[in-house]
């Protein structure tokens, strides 16, 4: 399995809204947030990290391609997505909808266990 991370900061004032927006996710909409990653073939990892510039939200994708995943979560049209991009916007200030520069949110540079990865 492949595994993908991306940051997103919270903006200022938002953390609490972001709390809100996980309950739902652990909530009242889990089964609809884990079918969608189902379908898209991930599994997403979400982790709060407290830093002295702000909040930041630490998002892993785990699967066969999670850069393919990430890219078919945000392009998808249903109504759960269109809602959770709609939130991530509101909290992080993103646009997930848009598509990412290089295709993928992220680049891996450095890896314990296969050395060396080299950055460009």
């Amino acid at each position: 399995m492949a595994l993908n991370a991306v940051v997103f900061p919270i903006l200022p004032g938002k953390t609490a809204e972001w709390h809100e927006f996980i309950a739902e996710l652990n909530g009242a909409r889990c089964s609809e947030f884990a079918e969608s990653r189902r379908r898209a073939g991930v599994q997403e990892r979400t982790f709060l990290q407290p830093t002295p510039m702000g909040d930041l939200v630490i998002v892993t994708l785990e699967g066969d391609d999670p850069a393919r995943s990430f890219g078919q979560l945000m392009s998808a049209k249903d109504a759960f997505t269109t809602w959770f991009l709609e939130r991530v916007k509101a909290i992080h200030g993103v646009d997930l909808s848009a598509p990412m520069p290089d295709g993928s949110p992220s680049k891996l540079v450095l890896d314990s266990q296969v050395v060396p990865v080299l950055a460009k």
